[in-house]
């Protein structure tokens, strides 16, 4: 059986008249959809320092602080099927962050060159991120679900 890969999603929500959620488009590939910062875990990295520096590397934003851990989705990648097991985070931005810009990701990782259009969504969501991305956005406020509260067996919820 394979080993799944370890990774994280950021829930980064700005208050402001409304609770607003980060999310981001690829810029030339909307067939990617609107999505949430996520990516891998680096080896001896925490999954709470993982989230801050894919926040950071997917949208240039600094200044998060992580609110606490929602829950752990075991999920094969849409595409390829490979297994993984992504921790959801739930992140505060500063309310003073801008309403919308665009960010190249830099280094060498994957999606180093991609410029992804990154802006504040008001909450609940009017429709489903891609992926289905939101499906826990509800551990934060109930009132935030797109589809219902989803929990497939072998997930894992965190309370604190």
């Amino acid at each position: 059986m394979e080993r799944p890969r370890i990774r994280v999603a950021a829930y980064v929500v700005r208050q402001r008249a409304v609770p607003e959620l980060l999310v981001f488009d690829h810029v030339g590939m909307p067939e990617a959809g609107t999505q949430v910062p996520a990516g891998g875990v680096r080896p001896d990295e925490r999954p709470e320092q993982a989230v801050v520096r894919e926040v950071a590397e997917e949208t240039g934003l600094l200044g998060v602080s992580v609110v606490r851990r929602l829950t752990v989705e075991d999920k094969p990648h849409p595409i390829t099927r490979r297994p993984r097991r992504t921790t959801y985070f739930h992140l505060r931005a500063p309310a003073a962050t801008a309403d919308a810009w665009h960010h190249t990701v830099r280094g060498e990782d994957g999606d180093a060159g991609l410029t992804f259009a990154c802006r504040f969504l008001p909450l609940p969501l009017e429709r489903p991120l891609a992926d289905d991305q939101d499906a826990w956005l509800c551990h934060i406020d109930p009132r935030w679900t797109t589809g219902g509260p989803r929990r497939p067996a072998g997930e894992e919820e965190y309370d604190s």
